[in-house]
């Protein structure tokens, strides 16, 4: 099993200290991750191998387009300068195609950023381990092996945002003297869904990118469940489909919501008609087709690798179970299609749920307590300076006077000083 868990990002290292802590060292490790040699990367090491100039190895390296994850095959492609300089120059040609041999085999070895292997028993008896020069146990297999032996994987993920949240309780503690219960906000609050429709969500979680802000003008969320299906619909499977302008204009009654079958409105009445998350995969399948959860998750898990013969056999038992339910075959099978489209990019509603919580509580903190916020906000990229300048103009727009650093009152961090914040002498 695979269990990812978010975590205040300043306060992740005390996590798995604790995890060692309570389970034991021998337990206890860290995963192992290997950097590859990508194109770029392949051809300056090639060239430094061979004693070829930097100059001439980087003016090569160059001619690989920025594309992310590109090979050099792929570039020799795309790129005419270097197909040009792979035909005409002998050394070109050489440092090349040594390079092609050596792409993407491993480079080095590093700790993978989250992982976490937990043991039942002592992990040297179960697979390899490695100390690090700094003295941390890591595994020497991949998270991929580690999960295929059965071993338990979690990610212990440090989210900044979670620290962000935190530091804004604490400022509106001590600067306003009121405790907020972050965990139990009222979900219905106007304020907070006038902000998101009126795309003010610059700072807020997972909501302030240009194109998510345009979705949320045009969408209107007024519920909670809106925050979620926003989660699910911003990315490029529903982009390219139509979902999102069928889920807007059903949402605000400009389309009539149309169901395949009367069975189908229970499970996606609450998506406006618009199979949008796994979970509604697999109810499907147990409300039409009576599939236990157990092979309503092996569906989706189907549908998502899609395997011609394996997914044959899935229709075939669809079929037969929405048979049952006095559902005609032809109905039947044009629904598992649909099923079939969507979990391309079905979005897990459980991990979008979740993330939604921390967009609503990080809108509440802005709509409420927009100095307290921004301040923790600022501080969180302090270290950045294009992101501070970025939310700095974010706070002239909203209003906030911005204090220059004094020698007297600054802190290393941006703070709340009367209303306004003072510039970090940490910025």
């Amino acid at each position: 099993p695979d269990i990812d868990i978010d975590f205040c990002f300043e306060k992740r290292d005390r996590v798995i200290e604790y995890i060692i802590k309570r389970y034991g060292a021998d337990r206890v490790a860290q995963i192992i991750t290997f950097g590859t040699m990508a194109a770029r990367a392949a051809i300056r090491d090639v060239g430094r191998a061979l004693g070829v100039a930097y100059g001439e190895v980087d003016k090569i390296a160059k001619m690989i387009p920025a594309e992310l994850g590109v090979t050099i095959d792929r570039a020799l492609e795309i790129a005419p300068d270097l197909g040009a300089a792979y035909r005409n120059d002998h050394n070109t040609r050489r440092i090349i195609d040594i390079a092609r041999a050596l792409e993407g085999i491993p480079r080095h070895a590093s700790i993978h950023a989250a992982g976490v292997v937990i043991g039942s028993q002592t992990l040297s008896s179960l697979l390899p381990l490695q100390k690090t020069t700094d003295g941390n146990i890591i595994t020497q297999f991949t998270k991929e092996t580690v999960e295929d032996i059965g071993l338990l994987k979690m990610d212990i993920l440090g989210l900044r945002t979670l620290t962000v949240i935190d530091r804004a309780v604490q400022i509106i503690r001590e600067t306003c003297g009121q405790q907020i219960d972050i965990d139990n906000l009222p979900l219905d609050d106007k304020a907070v869904y006038d902000l998101l429709s009126n795309g003010d969500t610059v700072g807020v979680f997972q909501l302030e990118s240009g194109g998510m802000r345009r979705l949320l003008t045009e969408l209107k969320p007024n519920r909670f469940e809106d925050i979620i299906a926003v989660n699910a619909l911003y990315r490029p499977g529903p982009l390219g489909s139509g979902m999102i302008d069928d889920f807007i204009n059903c949402k605000h009654g400009k389309q009539q919501i149309e169901y395949l079958h009367p069975m189908l409105k229970e499970v996606l009445e609450e998506t406006y008609g618009v199979m949008l998350y796994q979970e509604q995969v697999m109810r499907v399948a147990g409300r039409l087709a009576d599939f236990t959860m157990g092979e309503a998750d092996e569906l989706r898990r189907a549908m998502g690798k899609k395997k011609p013969e394996v997914l044959k056999a899935q229709r075939q038992k669809f079929l037969d179970g929405a048979s049952h339910h006095n559902i005609e075959e032809s109905v039947a099978g044009h629904i598992f299609d649909l099923m079939e489209s969507f979990a391309g990019y079905g979005f897990n509603k459980s991990h979008a749920a979740a993330y939604a919580l921390i967009s609503f509580q990080t809108a509440y903190l802005k709509a409420y307590y927009p100095v307290e916020y921004m301040c923790a906000f600022l501080t969180s990229v302090i270290d950045h300076q294009e992101r501070v300048v970025f939310y700095l103009k974010e706070c002239q727009r909203m209003g906030i006077s911005i204090l220059p650093p004094d020698i007297n009152e600054s802190y290393e961090n941006f703070t709340v000083i009367g209303g306004n914040i003072r510039f970090g002498l940490g910025a």
